[in-house]
C-alpha cells in the first residue's frame, strides 16, 4: 500500500510541471525543453533556502520565480536573437545544470531530512508520510488548476490561447504574439521549478540530474490524461492532465511492483507514451466514426 499511496503523493507533486508542459505544448504549441533544467532548478533553490532557516513556502514562491527567469531566457533567445525554440531550450536546459550546481554550493545532491517541509505542520493530524503528502500536494494541485482555469479565461489567457491556435491571426489583431510566448513560458516554467521544489521537500533532498527526462515525463502525464478522459473544455482538460501525472506515477509503480528495477524506468516511459499516442489511432480502427459507418452503408 506504501507504493501505491506514495505513487498517488508523487503523481500530485508532479502535476504542476505536467501542468507547465501541457501550456507550452498544447496551449502556446512551443516546444519547450527548459524543463528538464527548470525542474532540478525549483529543487535546488528551494532546498538551498531550506537549509538557511527560509520558510518552506517562500522557498517554494523563489523557485517558482526562478524557474519563471529561466522560462523568459528561452523566450528572448527565440524572439530575439530569432534561435530556433527547440533549440533555445535546449541551450538553457544545458546552461542551468552550472546554474544548479552553483545554486547548491557545487554539491550534486543536498539532503533535506532534518529541516522543516510543507508537510511539516500536517505531521500531528497525519502520521504516514505518504498520506501528508497525498493531502498537501492534492490541495496544492486543486488550487493550481483552478488558478490556471481562471487565468486562461481572462484577457491574457485568451490571448496565450489564440498565441497557439493562430500566431498570424494574433499579430494582425494587434496583439505581441513574442510578448505572450514570454509569458506563456515563464507562466510554464515556474510551474515546472515549484513542482520541483515539492518533489525535493517530499523525498527529502534535491538533486542536479532529477530533470532528467522530465519533458518526456510531462509529455506522457498530458498524453495520457487526455486519452484516458478525452475531456472537452479547459477545466476538464486541466484536470485530466493532472489525473494524467497521477496515473503515469501509478503505472512507474506497477512496473517497480512486478521486478522492473530503477534503470528499466527509461524504457518504461517511452512504451507508456507509445501506446497512449498509439491508442487514439487503434480506437478509430476498432471504432469507426458514425459518420463513417453511415457514410459505407450508402
Amino acid at each position: 500500500m506504501n507504493l501505491w499511496i506514495g505513487a498517488v503523493a508523487l503523481g500530485l507533486a508532479f502535476a504542476a510541471s505536467a501542468l507547465g508542459v501541457f501550456l507550452t505544448f498544447r496551449v502556446l504549441a512551443f516546444p519547450d525543453l527548459t524543463v528538464d533544467g527548470s525542474f532540478p532548478l525549483g529543487a535546488a533553490v528551494s532546498a538551498i533556502l531550506l537549509t538557511r532557516g527560509y520558510d518552506p513556502w517562500l522557498s517554494l514562491l523563489f523557485a517558482a520565480l526562478a524557474g519563471a527567469l529561466a522560462g523568459m531566457v528561452t523566450a528572448l533567445l527565440n524572439s530575439r536573437l530569432k534561435i530556433n525554440g527547440l533549440l533555445a531550450g535546449i541551450l538553457v536546459s544545458i546552461a542551468l545544470w552550472t546554474v544548479n550546481l552553483r545554486v547548491m554550493q557545487d554539491k550534486a545532491n543536498l539532503p533535506l531530512l532534518t529541516v522543516d517541509t510543507i508537510l511539516t505542520p500536517v505531521r500531528q493530524y497525519i502520521a504516514d508520510p505518504n498520506l501528508r503528502g497525498v493531502f498537501v500536494f492534492g490541495v496544492v494541485t486543486v488550487l493550481l488548476v483552478l488558478l490556471l482555469y481562471w487565468l486562461l479565461h481572462t484577457d491574457i489567457g485568451l490571448a496565450l490561447r489564440a498565441t497557439g491556435e493562430n500566431e498570424k491571426m494574433v499579430r494582425a489583431q494587434g496583439i505581441d504574439a513574442d510578448a505572450m510566448r514570454l509569458i506563456g513560458l515563464a507562466l510554464a516554467n515556474a510551474l515546472v521549478a515549484f513542482s520541483g521544489g515539492l518533489v525535493a521537500q517530499y523525498q527529502g533532498f534535491a538533486d542536479v540530474g532529477m530533470g532528467l527526462g522530465m519533458i518526456v515525463a510531462g509529455l506522457a502525464a498530458v498524453i495520457i490524461g487526455e486519452t484516458l478522459i478525452r475531456p472537452r473544455g479547459v477545466g476538464m482538460t486541466l484536470l485530466a492532465v493532472a489525473a494524467g501525472s497521477v496515473i503515469y506515477r501509478g503505472v512507474i509503480a506497477g512496473a517497480l511492483f512486478i521486478g522492473l528495477g530503477p534503470t528499466d524506468m527509461r524504457l518504461v516511459t517511452s512504451l507508456i507514451v507509445i501506446v497512449a499516442l498509439a491508442v487514439p489511432r487503434l480506437r478509430a480502427l476498432v471504432m469507426p466514426r458514425p459518420l463513417a459507418i453511415q457514410a459505407a452503408r450508402t
